[in-house]
């Protein structure tokens, strides 16, 4: 188990869009061992999921009024200061999606899309600050950015978020780590057709699991699909599943000498 307190501008959170919260709640909480929190009516039904009592993960239901994908996992970095983040996001090549919001005494949050066209939001830690487990069972394993114009997106991270990229020697994809201090969180992959054509540069997050294939069997069996088969790497066995309602994530256990 190693606990994990978010460097800044390195992950500090994801949540999930759902049409579904009630099934997603109960299929990542029987695949992870994720518990919901009761939905918070003043953040219009937010819930957190928890990992042995500790917060993890979010999810917030899909309003067709509001617009937007639904489904979909979404990755904060960690800021101390919103504005600052917002105009430095602007002033690189970013464009803002909303502007930083307080909420409540949680913190203050806002979003925005990098020059390469993924959505990334922004996290000030307030009273809720962030995931606090990483590498254990249902805990993050790494995060990952799947670039269109990865040039773009590295400088852009590197400026805005303070990155320090690091190309890995030998990796497809011109696969880039993003190193905050001496630890690497996360990383950019040039995904020039990898991608369907309708579908933009984005990222996503890895999920710790003890045993990957039979993760990836269990979630057929409640309901997702395997997405991308278990593949041993260098950098650990991964693979990708979808939830019930089509939601994308990703699958890591680490090499034994990791």
């Amino acid at each position: 188990m190693t606990e994990y307190s978010a460097p800044l501008g390195a992950p500090v959170w994801f949540d999930l869009v759902s049409s579904d919260p009630a099934r997603a709640a109960e299929f990542y909480g029987a695949l992870f061992g994720w518990e919901a929190e009761e939905p918070n009516a003043e953040f219009a039904g937010y819930q957190n999921f928890t990992l042995g009592g500790r917060r993890v993960a979010g999810m917030h239901p899909h309003m067709a009024e509001a617009g937007g994908p639904s489904d979909i996992w979404s990755i904060y970095l960690r800021t101390d200061d919103a504005f600052a983040t917002q105009a430095k996001l602007v002033e690189n090549g970013g464009t803002e999606v909303f502007p930083p919001m307080p909420v409540g005494d949680l913190g203050t949050m806002a979003y925005g899309i990098d020059p390469a066209g993924a959505m990334i939001g922004y996290w000030q830690s307030a009273a809720h600050t962030g995931f606090a487990e990483w590498g254990v069972h249902g805990a993050p394993y790494w995060f990952e950015c799947l670039s269109l114009h990865q040039p773009a997106a590295t400088a852009f991270y590197e400026v805005v978020f303070g990155a320090r990229p690091e190309l890995v020697p030998g990796a497809p994809g011109n696969y880039t780590q993003l190193f905050y201090g001496d630890t690497a969180y996360a990383a950019l992959m040039d995904a020039t057709g990898m991608l369907p054509a309708d579908v933009p540069s984005h990222w996503r997050v890895y999920i710790t699991v003890d045993d990957v294939a039979a993760t990836v069997a269990k979630a057929v069996e409640l309901g997702g699909a395997c997405a991308m088969e278990p593949e041993t790497t260098p950098w650990g066995t991964l693979a990708t599943i979808t939830d019930p309602l089509g939601a994308m994530i990703c699958l890591g256990h680490p090499p034994a000498d990791m």
